[in-house]
């Protein structure tokens, strides 16, 4: 499957604001937004004004880049939320939030996306008790998340699960004892970024 290889911190910079790509060292000085300001590319660095159809391809780009998705599987989410009923970039933005690679990291089980799809690649991650390896499987109402027994034997897993608070878990998942279930759907507030969906949703319409 294609991915992305490249620089994670080139990302933020890209997009002037801090995606949390790393976990906690973009929360330290370490962090490429506070030691570099300026869009990389020589090119970029003097960029015009955007355009009406620019500013929605950035903020598509930044949705993208913030949840680890490459274009192909991104337009599947917009064909999809646009089938939903309700407002297509809330729908939109709630297929994203539901993902199990998102949920693993809001829960507190990785430091980041990246280190959240690496996890359930690797099998460490179990959904109703099974062992799920598929980071975009779409999480469901009553789904428990915890380690598997695998998950439980690896050092650096441990060593991130330590740090697992539940005051820093979205409103609707819980946590308790290292076990974390999706008690709700996800809604427009959950979401941690500022987004302007509708923008998004105009790009594709076109």
């Amino acid at each position: 499957m294609a991915r992305y290889t490249d620089a994670s911190c080139r990302l933020c910079r890209r997009e002037r604001m801090k995606l949390m790509l790393k976990g906690d060292r973009c929360l330290t000085a370490k962090c490429a937004i506070t030691k570099k300001r300026d869009v990389p590319g020589i090119s970029n660095r003097r960029m015009k004004q955007l355009s009406e159809y620019g500013v929605q391809m950035r903020e598509k780009q930044k949705v993208k880049r913030i949840y680890g998705i490459l274009e192909k599987q991104f337009r599947k989410y917009y064909h999809e939320a646009i089938r939903l009923r309700g407002v297509a970039g809330d729908n939109l933005l709630r297929l994203l939030e539901l993902r199990l690679d998102n949920i693993v990291y809001r829960l507190g089980f990785a430091k980041s996306r990246a280190q959240a799809r690496q996890f359930i690649n690797h099998g460490f991650i179990a959904v109703n008790g099974r062992k799920m390896t598929v980071p975009s499987y779409k999480g469901k109402v009553k789904d428990v998340i915890t380690l598997t027994l695998r998950g439980e034997g690896i050092g650096h897993v441990k060593e991130v699960t330590e740090d697992m608070k539940a005051e820093y878990v979205p409103a609707w998942l819980e946590l308790a004892a290292k076990k974390g279930e999706v008690v709700t759907v996800p809604i427009r507030e959950h979401v941690e970024y500022q987004i302007n969906e509708q923008l998004i949703i105009e790009y594709y319409s076109k």
